[in-house]
């Protein structure tokens, strides 16, 4: 069984989305990252994705994802509705609406990625739920060269209690762009 991993890009200052709610700052290197180490990994070993519905609803037109989006795997979204319209898929790429709990879908995520990784991408809130209900494995996390100074903040809300983590891989990238790894320590400890 392949590992639960949490992903986000984050500024020094630890915001993920400045005060106007973009995250093109830290995403000026978009063009390069697909090539970067972290990342061939990451479409290598990836069996399903997880995300929450404003990260889904961030693409202009959802029916891009079958054509243009790097992780070709089933698509899991976590959501309190299913849209009306679906979007398109493609033979690899299929979409789930999940309306039920975040075990639910991070169940059937590692049900449809077998022994592969499941990703879980963007959404402060998401990621931080799969850490309080230790539902994650590991933490990728990169790190930008800028200063936010205000918005959206990864780990604002992860609670009062400690979580240790322990260092597992840090790599410089293009673009000044950091790429950190961390794995949970005492995962069952964490509430």
């Amino acid at each position: 069984m392949g590992n639960v991993i949490f992903g986000m890009t984050m500024s020094l200052d630890g915001f993920i989305a400045d005060q106007n709610n973009s995250a093109a700052a830290l995403y000026a290197d978009y063009a390069t990252l697909r090539d970067t180490e972290p990342m061939r990994e990451a479409i290598q070993n990836t069996g399903a994705v997880v995300m929450g519905w404003n990260t889904f609803a961030m693409a202009e037109d959802p029916d891009t994802y079958a054509d243009m989006y790097e992780f070709q795997v089933p698509l899991f979204v976590l959501t309190h509705t299913i849209p009306a319209k679906l979007p398109k898929e493609s033979a690899t790429l299929t979409f789930t609406f999940v309306t039920d709990t975040l075990e639910t879908v991070i169940a059937q995520a590692k049900e449809a990625a077998g022994e592969k990784d499941v990703m879980i991408v963007g959404g402060a809130a998401i990621g931080q739920q799969c850490i309080r209900a230790r539902l994650i494995d590991k933490l990728d996390i990169d790190i930008m060269p800028v200063l936010l100074g205000g918005g959206l903040r990864l780990f604002d809300t992860i609670g009062t209690e400690q979580i240790k983590l322990e260092r597992k891989r840090v790599l410089a990238l293009p673009a000044g762009r950091t790429h950190l790894r961390f794995s949970l320590e005492n995962k069952e400890n964490i509430r």
